[in-house]
């Protein structure tokens, strides 16, 4: 264990990025509308501190910054593609610029480790970066007509207002998958941060406004409105926004598509995992012993693609148990901005108490201590926020393993037979975003991606379930919501299909050969 905490600069953070100590909750981009709403304290888990304070923004603000949105999207739609990918490049430059503190405010603000703010922020420029390719590679389709001088073709064309509602456990680079898809398709993007990390947010904000405004942006294509649920809802409800991308919980993604769905909108969502890795008898353990402990205790447990369960033949069961459990003795806990420590601090208190609520639950219905769980108290762990991560022997079909729980905690159990028993178990819980299967038998590898296999979204072989790469589709199926962003085609989610006919004959003959004559 270790608590050791390391000088920061906060406040010289905070100033590079206009943060005061009490800040407007919304902006139309070019400019910060002064808010009146209800105080939103943003309180750091790795001291407890007060960093800053937010205004919420109010209905009146909402309006504001959608009748902006309406406006800029006119004259953004029409700029060619290729230019705006030129202002989602210089975007990623900035961004670059201010990796340093900017990563350094997100572990400070959410928690999570140095490295992993930092790599958050990459997350960034690599998804811009993708985008400025992506801006000239919008393609379409040309058919063939059954109609003698005609041809046929498919384009996209940008929707309009993206409305975007992101969580705290990656409070910029979600923002940032949408957005840099979003805007060179030519939509424009109202942001909805967690309340949790709303400084975070106005860091991002503060560097667009910096870019679109050397590039003559229309005020409007960048907005921001921090605030609470109700928001949410306003966003949610709201006809003039066609499509909404939602990332939180399952709960609230239900919520979230039902309102949508009611005004027969487009929905993205990216709800909860409960993700399992299956550790078959050939896995190398030296692959599986890391990538197990970084996908259960990363973040503090607080990835949607944070390992949950453990899927482990009976073979090495006991093997891989002890093995697990010596590493998680190593695991070291602490400040996050101490690059010497592993894991940081759950986002607050409320998710403290679901952690311990859960592992209270796990022994009721049966489950066996491994690695003993608990609040860290004493020097350093002033916030009440640091919990030990606990690994938890238990069945699959115990109510607390079927649901996420946003903490350190990992549920190993053990599996007979062949790897179909294994992936039924994985399988068998409501969500459906990340799997992993180690193995070094490829009978069981292609098993474990074949259309009886893995039932997600994201399905690795002799990798983790924690993380992916910017250049494939992000999301999962079931309970997870179904939504796909980043790489791959996720851009045509952001645009709506157009199919035309030309005709360029001297006659008009109709489809399926049907006559008409007056």
């Amino acid at each position: 264990m270790s608590a050791n905490h390391s000088t920061i600069g906060i406040e010289e953070i905070l100033k590079q990025f206009g943060i005061e100590a009490v800040n407007n909750g919304a902006s139309t981009g070019a400019n910060w509308i002064p808010t009146s709403g209800s105080m939103i304290e943003s309180f750091s888990p790795v001291d407890g501190k007060l960093i800053a304070s937010v205004k919420s923004a109010t209905t009146n603000d909402y309006e504001t910054v959608v009748k902006k949105a309406q406006e800029a999207f006119i004259p953004w739609r029409t700029m060619p593609a290729p230019k705006r990918g030129e202002i989602v490049r210089q975007l990623a430059e900035r961004i670059r610029f201010y990796k340093e503190p900017l990563g350094q405010l997100v572990s400070y603000e959410m928690g999570k480790s140095l490295q992993e703010g930092l790599g958050e922020v990459q997350e960034m420029i690599d998804i811009c970066d993708f985008a400025v390719g992506l801006s000239r590679q919008l393609y379409g389709l040309t058919m063939h007509s059954e109609r003698p001088g005609h041809r046929m073709y498919e384009q996209y064309h940008p929707l309009g207002i993206v409305g975007i509602i992101s969580a705290f456990n990656f409070p910029v680079a979600v923002w940032n998958w949408n957005t840099a898809l979003a805007w060179v398709c030519g939509d424009v993007c109202i942001w909805k941060p967690s309340e949790k990390t709303p400084l975070t947010a106005i860091a991002c904000q503060q560097i667009t406004k910096e870019v679109f405004a050397a590039n003559d942006v229309p005020e409007g294509v960048s907005g921001l409105i921090i605030g609470d649920g109700e928001i949410g809802k306003l966003m949610a409800n709201d006809k003039r926004v066609p499509l909404i991308s939602a990332t939180g919980s399952t709960r609230m993604g239900i919520s979230v598509g039902e309102a949508v769905g009611r005004r027969l909108g487009r929905s993205l969502l990216e709800l909860g995992g409960n993700n399992a890795i299956i550790i078959a008898p050939s896995a190398d353990l030296k692959m599986v012993i890391p990538g197990a402990v970084f996908g259960a205790v990363g973040t503090a447990g607080q990835r949607c693609t944070s390992t949950r369960r453990i899927i482990i033949h009976e073979e090495i069961y006991d093997k891989v148990k002890e093995a697990l459990a010596k590493a998680y003795q190593q695991i070291k806990i602490g400040n996050p901005l101490d690059q010497n420590n592993h894991v940081g601090p759950l986002i607050d208190k409320d998710a403290v108490r679901m952690y311990e609520e859960a592992l209270v639950k796990a022994v009721q219905e049966g489950g066996k201590i491994i690695v003993e769980g608990g609040v860290l108290t004493g020097a350093g762990y002033e916030s009440g926020c640091y919990v030990q991560p606990a690994i938890v022997e238990a069945e699959n079909h115990f109510q607390i393993v079927q649901h996420e729980t946003f903490a350190p905690i990992l549920y190993i159990m053990k599996y007979a037979g062949g790897v179909e028993n294994a992936i039924a178990l994985q399988n068998g819980v409501p969500q459906g975003l990340s799997s992993a299967i180690m193995t070094n038998n490829l009978k069981e590898a292609e098993a474990f991606l074949a259309a009886s296999g893995s039932d997600c979204g994201i399905a690795n072989v002799n990798i983790g379930t924690s993380g992916a790469e910017i250049g494939g589709a992000f999301g999962g199926e079931k309970e997870t919501g179904g939504g796909r962003e980043s790489g791959s085609d996720a851009w045509k989610v952001y645009m709506r299909r157009q199919t035309n006919t030309i005709n360029y004959s001297d006659s008009l003959p109709l489809a399926q050969g049907i006559k008409f004559e007056l």
